[in-house]
């Protein structure tokens, strides 16, 4: 039997996801220089998308983090996301920080453990088993 996961677990993949973003970032700008403006925001954006969108939504069902925390991201059949789907909850994300991230509490709140991300995109984060 697969768990629901809950929001510690979550949010400790959440910011190993972010030491890796964030280590990817120093060392293209080691290698390229310093960059700013639109340009580079840009560039974030796209790459900050594909980094969850094209690993949530492949066979390991999950990013650096969850695979870390051993969570995966399922659709509510418990099948592997689609590229579309993992792209929804991605920008849903944005959503869920607006007002104070109170679209992420509502994990404390839902039957399945669901963020708004998760409702908007239709899944599930559960605890793999071994």
């Amino acid at each position: 039997m697969q768990w629901y996961s809950g929001f510690f677990r979550r949010f400790i993949a959440s910011v190993i996801d972010i030491f890796v973003i964030i280590l990817f970032f120093v060392f293209v700008q080691f290698i390229l220089g310093i960059m700013d403006g639109l340009f580079f925001n840009i560039i974030i954006f796209l790459i900050v998308w594909n980094y969850f969108a094209f690993q949530e939504s492949s066979t390991r069902k999950g990013t650096v983090g969850k695979q870390a925390m051993n969570l995966i991201v399922t659709d509510l059949d418990g099948n592997k996301i689609s590229f579309t789907q993992a792209t929804i909850r991605f920008l849903g994300k944005f959503l869920a920080a607006v007002p104070f991230f109170a679209g992420f509490l509502l994990i404390f709140c839902t039957r399945k453990k669901q963020a708004l991300h998760d409702i908007i995109a239709k899944t599930l984060v559960f605890v793999q088993e071994d």
